[in-house]
């Protein structure tokens, strides 16, 4: 077993008793089971043998279910089989597929995505139906008014949750996936990175502009010498802040992990993950799901598919996920982005509270209960949660050792100490928990933004939420070579880039949404990270050009703030690389280290890739800003 994968037995406690496969399709009988109890007359009267009956009665005691959703969640019935013997004991008509021409897409149609139980049915060559989604709980009732008045069930038929979800999916589609595009442009227009640069923006980054190429050819000396200091104390001022992460990791200790929730208090849960050509991970993707320790009848897991992605959504099928799967088919329309998926798919999250995880994560299997405990134990204005990302293939080259020590120092050191002092979080890609009713208020995810994690830290913050660290890992592989590594890097910052932008358009109103302290940590984080990376080079330019004019005047003659700069200079390089190491280093454990081995020593040259990646950003904002460089990925094990 690899570094800290998880082994396959981990499944939930609610679901560790088997059971004989249940009968379907007997005669309907009267007789009951416990005639106190509707559902569980009408489930005996669909042939169910009392020893299931038994089991999943007290499954739904413990989980806070029904009866027959444990049994739908169960894979001892298959749903058409169990809502076609309903239709046989009813006498009414059973649909199995309903097609999606046949519906109308009319205000509330996307209700029925969420809570799947009737639906209008306009033939064509004869009178509309209403297919209905019948509860075991009302089956008598239903069964008694039908018999009362046969007329009722001339324009009734039966159908399948599934059934229903797959023809609204396809009925709303174009519909759907406009208002996915529009949502938060239409909702909040300053949120949104749909416009790149705003008119003052523009107007000020010319002016600017300007005003340095006057400088520049008047006064060129004192021009570049004003210059030097200012980005050399910009640099330093993002080293300081994780030099502050740094300082707490040794101190402050590691984050105490969540109690465990009650048994008894579970509520739904919705799991999406966006895939794209990613047929080669889908397998373990379901498997790593499947560990997820939470009662099945409880989960929600949309697998979001590219509808063009033909290959995946095959792969997917073939598996046959459990029944609290659902693939999701986002129309193919542009921006062809991550946050454009889970916006389209998140209207029809069932869960009080949403986690995404990407194609390639192995998530704890306590992750989720641990993420409901904290959210429990937190104040409401706590609407996410991040899981920390541990790589697991460091060993297999020096850029995923590297990327190794620097989510390290990122999800088990900055991010914690942020979220300690309660400043905004820039969230990670994936292993996001949040409460679903503030997501939604907060507009989702920006379809134009290609590093919506970050963006949507902030946003929250803004709206007066809070982000908050757990201590359950989602394990990842790193790339594993440079064309895949420069190919995400570059993107995420484009991504950063356009959150900077979006964020400063008023800094006037940003100060009085997050405070100047968070103001400047969004300068530090975002903004920082951005000079810094861009700034790489020349600072080492900078430090070469001093060494060169210190070695060639005497002693005595050195001005002071020639060797005060290059001071500053030599602290910001060494800094950045010493920082780099020990904050990544310092909460790994021994085997991690190992894994990690002396490779580390190639930090110079992975922050001159960070540097090229950030040019190679700044040039794709300009040329395709919404363009999204797909990492490929690979099942664990093999190199990316």
């Amino acid at each position: 077993m690899r570094l800290g994968e998880y082994p396959p037995a981990a499944l939930p406690v609610q679901d560790d008793a088997r059971h004989n496969p249940a009968l379907i399709g007997n005669p309907p009988t009267d007789q009951s089971t416990a005639a106190d109890d509707p559902e569980l007359v009408a489930l005996s009267a669909l042939g169910f043998s009392k020893p299931l009956l038994a089991t999943l009665t007290d499954r739904a005691r413990r989980n806070g279910t029904s009866i027959e959703s444990e049994l739908l969640h169960s894979r001892q019935v298959d749903e058409a089989a169990y809502y076609g013997a309903m239709a046989r004991y009813l006498r009414l008509p059973f649909i199995a597929e309903i097609d999606p021409g046949s519906v109308a897409d009319m205000p509330g149609l996307d209700t029925q995505l969420q809570r799947p139980n009737q639906i209008r049915i306009n033939h064509r060559h004869k009178a509309p139906q209403v297919a209905v989604v019948p509860e075991a709980m009302r089956l008598a009732d239903l069964k008694a008014a039908l018999l009362a008045m046969p007329l009722l069930g001339q324009d009734l038929a039966i159908t399948t949750p599934s059934a229903i979800r797959g023809a609204v999916w396809r009925t709303g589609a174009a519909r759907r996936v406009r208002e996915t595009i529009d949502g938060l442009f239409d909702r909040f227009p300053e949120f949104s990175a749909r416009i790149v640069l705003s008119g003052s923006q523009g107007f000020y980054a010319g002016l600017g502009l300007a005003a340095l190429i006057f400088a520049l050819i008047a006064v060129p000396i004192e021009t570049l010498l004003f210059l030097h200091i200012l980005l050399s104390l910009i640099y330093f001022a993002s080293l300081v802040l994780r030099l502050a992460a740094f300082t707490r990791q040794q101190f402050a200790g590691p984050v105490p992990p969540a109690a465990p929730p009650r048994e008894d208090a579970l509520p739904c849960y919705t799991v999406m993950v966006a895939l794209y050509r990613e047929a080669a991970v889908a397998e373990q993707l379901i498997a790593s799901l499947g560990r997820l320790d939470w009662p099945p009848s409880l989960l929600d897991i949309k697998l979001v598919c590219e509808a063009d992605d033909q290959e995946t959504i095959a792969v997917l099928k073939v598996l046959k996920p459990a029944s609290h799967f659902e693939i999701v088919e986002v129309p193919p329309a542009t921006p062809r982005t991550k946050p454009k998926a889970l916006s389209y798919a998140m209207m029809a999250a069932r869960g009080e509270f949403l986690v995404i995880y990407d194609a390639e994560d192995r998530p704890h299997p306590q992750q989720l209960r641990e993420a409901y405990a904290r959210f429990r134990a937190s104040a409401a204005d706590v609407a996410c949660l991040q899981a920390p990302l541990i790589i697991t293939n460091a060993r297999e080259s020096w850029i995923s050792a590297l990327f190794s020590l620097e989510y390290c120092g990122l999800f088990r050191g900055l991010l914690p100490m942020l979220a300690r002092r309660q400043m905004p979080l820039p969230l990670g890609g994936t292993s996001n928990h949040f409460r679903t009713q503030a997501l939604r208020a907060a507009g989702g995810w920006d379809p134009f933004n290609v590093t919506e994690d970050a963006d949507l830290g902030f946003r929250l913050y803004r709206l007066g939420y809070r982000s908050d660290v757990i201590t359950r890992q989602t394990l990842e592989d790193a790339p594993t070579t440079m064309h895949v590594w420069m190919g995400q890097r570059s993107r995420w910052f484009k991504g950063w880039l356009q959150t900077w932008l979006v964020l400063m358009r008023d800094p006037r109103r940003l100060i009085g949404e997050i405070g100047f302290r968070g103001f400047c940590i969004f300068q530090l984080m975002i903004g920082g990270m951005l000079v810094s990376s861009l700034l790489h080079p020349l600072i080492i330019i900078f430090m070469g050009v001093g060494t060169y004019s210190m070695l060639d005047a005497p002693a005595d003659g050195i001005p002071a703030g020639v060797l005060l700069l290059f001071i500053i200079d030599t602290i910001n390089i060494l800094g950045s690389y010493l920082i780099f190491v020990g904050l990544g280093r310092g909460p790994m454990v021994e085997h991690e280290r190992r894994l990690v081995g002396w490779r580390w020593i190639g930090v110079p040259l992975y922050w001159m890739m960070t540097s090229a990646a950030a040019w190679r950003a700044v040039i794709e904002l300009r040329s395709k800003p919404f363009f999204w460089n797909k990492t490929p990925h690979r099942p664990t094990g093999k190199r990316t």
